[in-house]
């Protein structure tokens, strides 16, 4: 194609575009005129963007119709290019010998030619109604009548008179303008309602008129204060700074009754305490690991306005029993991130704090906001680094002479490790069948051992137990152990106090006090004991060692786990009074003999309004609940809202809404009856069958 025809192209591009432009314009000048008109941007936004689409479809589309072949079929229109302008769009690559000629025949007769003009006509139609369109919606944008527009109130001159006469005061215009501290960095701003929040200590400054001008204005509150207002020009002024949410009403002074005598509200919004969260590390407890030595940190702190200083402090317990001795140290912490949100990290020296086995090394985080003049500050909870002493070795001595009485409760999973041990080196000078019975015997300690610790999971073992890997055969009376309860075994030996009084099965209540990576940890050891009984019982010893191991390692850490940990501090003993010392004085120090005293409910308004409030008949006593609430109002979690109510009904004796909105915020207020013992309920057929059993049993 030549640079002739690009030309061309172009200008039909350009033109295509142009009428797009031309369609739109009056389009989105009507979208505008309504926007403005119904102080309404957002929808007015969305309606331009749809028609930006639509224009923007309309132009793609056409663009696809004017194609080589709509400008091939435009040239053809000529008797110049004889039905032949379809070799210039060709590739002369692919044209025959005598379409290569005629093409070079049309190439030089488009060079010596001018710019062929192949722009499409305008669209006048189209053009002409988008133009009467938005003019018609533009012009019924600005002419078309607001019936929600009032006409507005122009003050009248010294001495003017009006044909219409006021019958009241009103409040024709509100403004309340907030200033909030300058610790919360938040913008002043201007509110038109006379109930609003602000953060506590913001300083509010009213601006009133009035139809007619009243000739005093007071801000009564609710306790009994007021602020008096002054008049400047129209506007009647005054500033209070919001220390505490209140009630207030206006009044005034004038030969006119006030149109309006509401209650209004003034929440002052308290400023919020710093938030701590510990990051890393995930526990309050961490032990320390072999070659550590830095203890990593990682605390995130946020607050409602902005965060101050923050501060690490640390303390090394050492020693052990009444001899600990504390040394304390604080470090500042610079955070990262936003001014109302930060992370503080920090990395703490082990060896350059002086932590040495068996010491604990305890630390906090303090953080402050910046509310002035008194910051408020959180402190974070107390994360320990423990040095553990090395485990020390239980002691066996007491175990030969309890082992026939009361093996389970005595015997641990590393004596059975020993016993395994030595019992290994003594198969070649055993006989096989006294090998095997001792083999079995410390197989029958595995399997007490992992009953005792079975329970904590919940595991039942009422009647015969099932036996371990190996030995699911038949057992006969002479194989070398016993056989649980069903055996003959006299009272005292170690199979009856476990089986016949130990009752091991589980305890639903105890199966639930390990968190699941604890009981996790427990059933691997479970797993190992089991293996290990499986093959102590058929008298493979040296095979069992190995999960004996593995079940004492996971018994460790169970332990380890289930402990609850509190950091060590100094020996702090209270202050002894001696000036009661060798006096004989017992006051304050009450008697373990004296019994239960009844409870007493304290005297309150609240039951006697509640139930006169149901009585439409009867007309409720106000003033004992508004002295109560005086007294009581740091108490209450929305003091205001009480006061509100019984106000309102003051005023409105006989509306029936108000006396259930006073006693529906009374129904969290009443007392709560004192707590008495229940009776025994009566018993069903079963259970008065075990009663009488039990009587039975106890008579002579």
């Amino acid at each position: 194609m030549t640079t002739r025809l690009h030309v061309a192209r172009r200008a039909v591009s350009l033109r295509l575009a142009s009428a797009a432009l031309l369609l739109l314009l009056p389009l989105l000048l009507a979208t505008a005129a309504w926007g403005q008109r119904l102080q309404a941007p957002l929808p007015a936004g969305l309606a331009a963007a749809v028609l930006a689409l639509l224009a923007f479809a309309w132009w793609r589309r056409q663009r696809a119709r004017h194609d080589e072949r709509w400008l091939a079929r435009r040239l053809n229109a000529d008797p110049r290019w004889q039905d032949s302008a379809d070799l210039l769009f060709s590739d002369p690559a692919t044209l025959g010998p005598l379409q290569t000629l005629q093409h070079e025949r049309l190439a030089q007769q488009l060079a010596s030619l001018p710019a062929p003009d192949l722009r499409p006509a305008w669209p006048h139609r189209a053009l002409l109604a988008s133009l009467v369109l938005g003019s018609v919606l533009t012009l019924a944008a600005l002419v078309w009548p607001n019936a929600s527009t009032q006409a507005p109130t122009t003050p009248r001159a010294p001495g003017e008179t009006s044909d219409i006469v006021a019958t009241a005061v009103a409040l024709v215009e509100v403004g309340v303008d907030v200033q909030a501290p300058d610790y919360t960095a938040l913008p002043a701003r201007t509110e038109s309602m006379l109930s609003l929040q602000a953060p506590e200590g913001s300083r509010l400054r009213w601006r009133l008129r009035f139809s007619p001008q009243p000739e005093a204005v007071v801000l009564r509150w609710h306790d009994g204060g007021e602020l008096a207002l002054r008049r400047e020009g129209e506007h009647w002024t005054g500033e209070h700074t919001l220390h505490r949410s209140v009630l207030y009403r206006i009044a005034i002074t004038a030969s006119l009754p006030p149109a309006e005598d509401e209650l209004h509200r003034l929440d002052a919004i308290a400023d919020q305490p710093p938030v701590i969260r510990v990051i890393t590390p995930e526990r309050p407890l961490t032990l320390r690991e072999d070659g550590q030595r830095t203890w990593p940190l990682v605390f995130e702190a946020s607050d409602d306005h902005g965060l101050g200083a923050a501060r690490l402090h640390i303390t090394l317990a050492q020693g052990s029993g009444e001899q600990v001795t504390v040394s304390e140290r604080s470090l500042a912490l610079r955070g990262e991130g936003e001014l109302k949100q930060r992370r503080y990290r920090r990395a703490l020296d082990l060896a350059a704090l002086g932590l040495a086995e068996g010491d604990d090394l305890i630390v906090r985080l303090d953080v402050s906001d910046n509310r002035a003049p008194a910051p408020q500050a959180s402190r974070s909870p107390s994360l320990i680094l423990r040095w553990p002493m090395p485990p020390a070795t239980e002691a066996t001595g007491m175990e030969g002479l309890v082992k026939k009485a009361l093996p389970a409760f005595f015997r641990s999973q590393r004596q059975i490790i020993l016993d395994i041990e030595a019992l290994i080196p003594q198969r070649p000078r055993l006989a096989p069948d006294e090998f095997v019975s001792r083999s079995d015997a410390i197989g029958f300690d595995q399997r007490i051992l992992r009953m005792r610790y079975g329970q904590f999971l919940g595991e039942e073992n009422e009647g015969q137990p099932e036996a371990p890997p190996g030995l699911e055969g038949e057992h006969s009376e002479d194989d070398g152990h016993d056989h649980g309860p069903g055996s003959d075994a006299p009272l005292g030996t170690a199979i009856s106090v476990l089986e016949d009084y130990g009752h091991t099965h589980d305890d639903t209540e105890a199966a639930t006090l390990l968190d699941p990576q604890t009981r996790a940890l427990l059933k691997q050891a479970l797993d190992a004991m089991w293996s290990s009984e499986g093959e102590l019982r058929q008298g493979e010893p040296q095979r069992a060692l190995p999960h004996a191991y593995r079940a004492l390692a996971f018994i460790k850490q169970v332990q380890q786990a289930s402990r609850i940990y509190l950091a060590r501090v100094g020996l702090e003993l209270p202050p002894i009074d001696e000036s009661r010392r060798m006096t004989g004085k017992r006051e304050g120090i009450a008697d373990r003999r004296d019994g239960l005293q009844p409870a007493t409910t304290p005297d309150s308004p609240v039951p006697d309004l509640w139930r006169a409030l149901a009585d439409e008949d009867r007309r409720p006593e106000l003033e004992p609940m508004s002295d109560w609430l005086e007294t009581n109002a740091d108490r209450l979690e929305d003091p205001l809202s009480l006061v509100a109510a019984i106000e309102t009904l003051r005023a409105r004796p006989d509306c029936s809404d108000c006396r259930q909105r006073l006693r529906a915020l009374l129904w969290s207020l009443l007392p709560q009856p004192a707590a008495g013992v229940a009776e025994r309920p009566t018993p069903d057929a079963a259970g008065q069958a075990y009663l009488d059993a039990l009587s039975a049993e106890q008579r002579p």
